[in-house]
């Protein structure tokens, strides 16, 4: 039979293989409660990846607004000039309206005002019908006129200037007396 001293020994280092068992067990949790560093780097690798996918679209968006915005100053580009010739094209109609203008002087002005409009269809710009029924988005009455049984209401009885428009944006309504 062992001894009491003995017995004590043989318990004290059990539990000393019990304690070192334990703080081993205790660093190995909070080592694997802790990141790694490789699990840190392939945080780090994921947030940049994110960060360059979302710069990469962010500079597609640029450049295809860029696109759209260049296309459509191309598209619109003799908006101004349109505008300010406008107001030649009706002095020209009105001079050819004028009794008393000999025929050479008549035919001179008829082929600038059809070396104009031919100018303007080329930039896209086309005259707006104004004939039939008024549309708000294209005509702009200024006056009203009583309907009756052969001008039915809210059509176009006379047409005081022309309207014009650029592709699909208006640069002058045509302004019309309508009948009401």
């Amino acid at each position: 039979m062992k001894g009491v001293y003995a017995l004590t020994e043989e318990i004290k280092k059990e539990d000393v293989k019990e304690e070192e068992v334990a703080e081993t067990t205790e660093e190995v949790v909070e080592e694997s409660n802790q990141p790694s560093e490789l699990e840190d780097a392939q945080a780090r690798a994921e947030e940049f990846e994110n960060k360059y996918l979302r710069a990469h679209a962010e500079m597609q968006n640029i450049q295809r607004r860029a696109n759209e915005e260049r296309q459509q100053l191309q598209k619109y580009r003799s908006q101004d000039l349109a505008k300010a010739i406008l107001p030649s094209l009706d002095n020209l109609e009105r001079a050819l309206a004028v009794e008393g203008l000999t025929d050479d002087v008549k035919k001179g002005l008829e082929m600038v005002q059809e070396s104009l409009i031919h100018a303007l269809k080329e930039e896209g710009i086309e005259e707006i019908v104004a004939d039939g029924e008024f549309d708000h988005n294209y005509h702009m009455a200024i006056q009203t006129v009583p309907a009756d049984d052969e001008h039915p209401a809210d059509t176009i009885a006379q047409v005081f200037q022309k309207g014009y428009k650029l592709h699909d944006r208006i640069l002058r309504p045509a302004m019309v007396v309508v009948y009401n």
